[in-house]
């Protein structure tokens, strides 16, 4: 019921849009000037390290025609640049240019900007750039994303602890390891596949197209994926191997080590710590980080099914107890490295998503290390009391005394079987809080850092990209129901325009609402009102197009219904540039 109730949140959580991770920092020619002479090539500059798509580019005239371009590359073999070549010659007139990047830690980014060549068209050209990501297909990615790291933890914190704590009866964590394995391979496939639909914004059934499966399989995400399959099939190997009770134990736990950090490095080298500042510090910061929450997590799954399944020595108990204690100490400095690295400011902690993200995820940890506090307390107990009945158990009987006797010794079996049944209470909270820590982690994962998105808005407002989606929030009061409507257009221009309606409540989450309607007018011009035909997408209201007719300052009217009875309309104005 845990998993399912997770993998609910994960879908609801992640049907959003995009929280891409290269911020567009300048582009030449710049968004909205006039030049005198047409421009030979188009570069963007980005924050960060970007990948280059088939269609990354696509320019159109002021006549609304797509203009012939050569082939994307990067500017001066910079990684942080995407460049396009033009015709030689060039229409007088505005055109528009729509753009399509992969940011280095694997999540696609796009967006739109305009120049125009001799002087400005009486009429401009729009182009919908897309959607940032399909919603299927960005659901069906997460989730996989989410299993995996799941599976990581399962697998490598399962086979560790059998390892490193070598309980007398292994079987009860034969099932796990298997799960494991195959739920880990399951969602390594399912990213595979998933890849280029992913980065491309379009459905799954895109998936099958064999050109774009081909691309992925030569990028840094695809490569990593296919190390990691390569990775698994040793990983079933040492498994087997682990399983047999004369295994050399020294040789085994070296090459499990080794194993698990190639693993690791397969997460590493293609999410948050493969860009930025101090790369090869992060990607090993990365590597430990998610090694201590597998060996911890998944240490803990292990153990719980023991205490629940067998007799378990006090001795296995505290053996992994020494192992929490050093993982959570891993846990707490790269954490507290990523974090800043991350952030980059105080004020990015309560500022920007990733950072409130951040602090959240800091107060599940709280309460995990306060209840593994707890587990170390009944630890200790349940080892003193195994060491007391040992001790009685050798103190031979006195001479001349009187015939030995099987004694009863209510004491300290009922001591001993006290602190097994907290233990076992406190490593299932222990487990629970795990769970939700790791869900905080994935989705943090995914989300715009604190430091890229500073360095998002210190760029100039001209740069154009997903910063210049127009994002409205309008308060709403319905009966005891209280709260917020953000509604982001993208790109916030004239023409098509994608839309995201997020509903909050007054704690700041999200909820669901029955019905959730909205519309545009421009009484200057008496244009209206456009429904925007919001569906309910699973946590999120939006709609794939809406078309903008022309620039001004449109009132959005969103009514919200939260019962079968109350529901309420609200207005605000907003701007719609050309």
């Amino acid at each position: 019921m845990l998993l399912g109730a997770v993998l609910v949140l994960l879908v609801l959580g992640g049907a959003g849009t995009a929280s891409a991770h290269a911020a567009l920092k300048s582009t030449d020619p710049e968004d909205g000037t006039v030049l005198r002479s047409a421009p030979r090539s188009i570069t963007l500059t980005f924050t960060e390290s970007v990948g280059l798509l088939d269609d990354s580019f696509r320019v159109l005239g002021p006549d609304n025609r797509r203009v012939g371009i050569g082939e994307a590359q990067h500017a001066g073999g910079r990684s942080d640049t995407a460049s396009v070549t033009l015709p030689k010659t060039l229409a007088k007139g505005t055109y528009v240019v729509a753009w399509r990047v992969v940011s280095a830690d694997s999540h696609p980014v796009g967006g739109a900007f305009t120049f125009s060549v001799g002087k400005a068209s009486a009429t401009v050209a729009t182009v919908n750039t897309g959607p940032v990501e399909n919603p299927a297909t960005a659901s069906l990615y997460n989730i996989a994303r989410y299993l995996a790291y799941l599976a990581a933890a399962l697998l490598i914190g399962t086979s560790a602890f059998v390892a490193l704590c070598r309980p007398t009866d292994r079987a009860p964590l034969h099932k796990p390891l298997v799960v494991g394995w195959w739920t880990l391979l399951g969602s390594t496939l399912a990213l595979l596949v998933l890849r280029a639909p992913y980065e491309t914004g379009t459905g799954p059934a895109t998936a099958l197209d064999t050109a774009a499966f081909t691309r992925t399989l030569t990028g840094r995400p695809g490569l990593a994926l296919l190390a990691r399959l390569a990775l698994l099939l040793l990983a079933a190997v040492f498994a087997v191997r682990l399983s047999k009770r004369d295994a050399r134990p020294r040789p085994l736990l070296a090459a499990g080590a080794a194993l698990g950090v190639a693993l690791a490095l397969t997460w590493a080298a293609s999410e948050h710590a493969s860009a930025g500042i101090q790369v090869p510090l992060a990607m090993a910061s990365a590597v430990l980080h998610l090694l201590a929450m597998a060996l911890w997590l998944g240490g803990l799954t292990a153990l719980l099914i023991l205490l629940h399944r067998t007799e378990l020595a006090p001795a296995v108990v505290a053996r992994f107890s020494r192992i929490a204690f050093v993982s959570v100490t891993v846990l707490v400095v790269t954490g507290v490295y990523q974090s800043w690295r991350g952030l980059g400011s105080w004020s990015a902690l309560t500022g920007t998503t990733y950072g409130r993200l951040l602090v959240a995820k800091l107060a599940a940890v709280v309460l995990l290390v306060a209840a593994a506090g707890l587990s170390r307390r009944w630890t200790a107990q349940l080892v003193t009391a195994d060491a007391e009945t040992a001790v009685r158990e050798r103190v031979p009987e006195p001479v001349g005394g009187p015939p030995a006797t099987v004694a009863e010794e209510p004491a300290v079996p009922a001591a001993e079987g006290a602190s097994l049944r907290s233990l076992r209470r406190s490593v299932l909270a222990e487990v629970a809080v795990g769970v939700v820590v790791l869900v905080l982690t994935t989705v943090l994962s995914s989300t715009l850092p604190g430091r890229a998105a500073a360095e998002a808005a210190q760029a100039p407002a001209t740069a154009g990209g997903l910063p210049a989606a127009s994002v409205t929030t309008i308060p709403f009061e319905v009966g005891r129901a209280r709260g917020k409507v953000q509604i982001t257009l993208d790109p916030g221009r004239v023409g098509d325009n994608t839309v995201q309606a997020v509903v909050f409540g007054p704690d700041g989450g999200i909820v669901t609402v029955p019905e959730l309607r909205l519309s545009l007018s421009l009484p200057a011009q008496k244009i209206g009102p456009l429904d925007a035909r919001l569906t309910n997408q699973g946590g999120y209201w939006g709609s794939s197009s809406v078309t903008v007719p022309l620039a001004g300052t449109w009132t959005m009217k969103a009514t919200v219904r939260t019962s079968e009875i109350d529901q309420v309309t609200v207005t605000k104005s907003v701007r719609i540039v050309a």
